[in-house]
This record gives structure tokens, C-alpha cells and sequence, in this order.
């Protein structure tokens, strides 16, 4: 019988060389071609752009809140220094010295000789007006004549006397209107006043802003012939209203 035989056993692997006092084995093939891990990094570019943009809207709007609060202080401190007071304004006499309705064709022909007195009540502050229109109607809106004052400067505590003569030339009315002005022995009145008027407090001048005034409540009788007739309501008073004109509207 013969004899069986075995392989040799294989020999054991070289043991792990240590380093540093662990033991270390050697890098397997996955371990060696391992790539790092992806990290993506926050989009640090656009958070500083935000950031820089409302640092600047931050400091714009706290420049625009101390000018509005340094304009109202300073506003407050001119008005407790000038105590400022709007002009006043009166229609002191009116005379009606023509005034015709045609049979024919409805035309209107007017002449009114106006005295407007201007006041200025303020004892520091100076008017600069520019030309003024002026028109006249009736109560009804129909108009009687159209004419304007020069420019002028109103001095502080001054009183100034404008006169003019509005006219009316064969203007046509309407039918309903013309026959009601016909049988009128009176006439209500209203006059209109329009210009720009600035500031003048020193040295320092403002812009001209728009001013109306609107003078009614005068009544006057209608000439006969060539006598002209003086209004029953002299020194009618008038108001003033400011016409501040902001981007496309007019307050």
C-alpha cells in the first residue's frame, strides 16, 4: 500500500509591521484610488452684493430722514422768527361803463374800469409778483371780459393799488344766456385772479409758486346810455388759495 502525500501548508503572511507602536497593514487596491469626498462652498459673491445693497439703501434712507428733519427744523425756527401771513386781497372799485347784448347773433360788448388793492400784513417778508390775468364773469359763467395787471413787488407792510380796464368785444353768448342778460337790470359778479408769486426774506429768494384768488358777492347795475355805474359792493374781499403744482398734478 503505498504511501499518501500531503502538500506543505502555506506559510503564514509576514506579520503587520508596526509604526509608531500600531501596528500598520499594507493599503488595499479600493483604498489607494479612493477620490475626496465633494464639499460644495456657499455662493459667497451674491451674499456680499446683498449685503453691500442694503448697506447703501440703509444709508439712503437715513441721509433722506435728516434732511426732512433738518428742512422742518429749519422751516419751524423761520416761521417763529417771521411769523409769515398770506397777502390779502380786495376789489376796492368797479365800474360797468358799457354793457350790450346784440339782436342779432347773440355778441356781447363789455367795459369795466377795476381798482384791486393788495396788501401785504408781513413786516419782514417781501411779494415778487408776476403778471397777473384777470376775468370777469357773471354768476351764471358767462364771461364779461378778460385783462391782466403788471408785475410788481409787494414791499413788507405795503399797501398797492392795481387798476385796469377788462373789455369784452363782440363776444358771442349763448342763446338762453344772452336773452337772461337782456331783461337784467343787475348783475352778479365774480372775478378771478391768477399769477406767481415768490419770497423774497432778506437775501434769500423762494421759487414762485401759482396763487388764485376769487373775488364774488359784487353786484352792479347795468348802464343805461353812456352813464357808467359804479359796483353796490365795493371792497368785496377775496380768497386766496395756493396752487402748488407737484409732478403732473396742481393742488
Amino acid at each position: 500500500m503505498a504511501d499518501r502525500v500531503y502538500p506543505a501548508s502555506k506559510p503564514n503572511p509576514a506579520p503587520p509591521r508596526a509604526v509608531n507602536g500600531a501596528a500598520s497593514f499594507p493599503a488595499t487596491k479600493a483604498q489607494s484610488f479612493q477620490r475626496p469626498a465633494y464639499r460644495p462652498q456657499p455662493p459667497k459673491s451674491r451674499r456680499s452684493r446683498r449685503g453691500l445693497c442694503c448697506s447703501i439703501l440703509l444709508w439712503l434712507i437715513l441721509i433722506i430722514v435728516a434732511l426732512v428733519f433738518l428742512a422742518a427744523i429749519a422751516a419751524g425756527v423761520l416761521y417763529l422768527i417771521y411769523r409769515p401771513h398770506r397777502p390779502t386781497f380786495s376789489v376796492s372799485s368797479l365800474r360797468l361803463s358799457a354793457f350790450n347784448v346784440s339782436t342779432t347773433g347773440n355778441l356781447l360788448t363789455s367795459s369795466l374800469d377795476i381798482s384791486v388793492t393788495a396788501r401785504n400784513p408781513n413786516s419782514k417778508i417781501v411779494f415778487l409778483y408776476d403778471p397777473t390775468s384777470i376775468a370777469v364773469s357773471t354768476s351764471g359763467g358767462v364771461g364779461i371780459g378778460d385783462g391782466s395787471f403788471p408785475a410788481f413787488v409787494h414791499e413788507a407792510k405795503n399797501t398797492t393799488l392795481l387798476k385796469t380796464t377788462v373789455r369784452a368785444t363782440g363776444e358771442s353768448v349763448d342763446s338762453s344766456a344772452a336773452a337772461d342778460l337782456k331783461k337784467s337790470s343787475n348783475l352778479k359778479l365774480e372775478i378771478d385772479l391768477e399769477t406767481k408769486a415768490g419770497v423774497k426774506i432778506g437775501k434769500l429768494k423762494t421759487k414762485k409758486v401759482g396763487i388764485r384768488v376769487r373775488c364774488d358777492g359784487i353786484q352792479v347795475a347795468v348802464p343805461k346810455g353812456k352813464t357808467a355805474v359804479a359796483a353796490a359792493t365795493p371792497d368785496a374781499v377775496c380768497k386766496v388759495k395756493l396752487r402748488v403744482k407737484i409732478w403732473k398734478w396742481t393742488l
